[in-house]
């Protein structure tokens, strides 16, 4: 299992863009509409961590982790019959692949297919 993609969703986008490029010394570049705005840092090994403002209301902070798979469909698929309620269904974005959100254990679990 690799993690592709780690999100974090806050209301203080350039205060925890800071934070992360103090303790990490990462680099974030402006945001990309792609990934909802996110102001995205791409580290030595490939993966790539984005900071961006909740895209609606009802949606509350959170660090998500989107694990690298090599087929989306296949993955979900795999994910429903193990229990797995899926919130967000298979979405392209653009030139970065695309992705899938997943509920289980009361916990969101991201996919990414690049």
């Amino acid at each position: 299992m690799t993690v592709h993609y780690l999100e974090i969703v806050t209301h203080d986008v350039d205060g925890v863009a800071a934070l992360y490029e103090a303790m990490c010394g990462l680099s974030f570049g402006a945001p990309d509409a792609d990934l909802g705005q996110a102001r995205v840092a791409a580290r030595d090994n490939g993966t790539f961590v984005g900071i961006r403002k909740p895209l609606a209301d009802h949606e509350d902070p959170i660090v998500r982790t989107y694990v690298a798979v090599d087929d989306l469909a296949q993955t979900l698929a795999a994910a429903e019959r193990a229990g797995a309620t899926i919130a967000l269904p298979a979405t392209p974005l653009g030139s970065h692949g695309t992705f899938a959100i997943l509920i289980h254990g009361d916990v969101q679990h991201g996919l990414w297919q690049r």
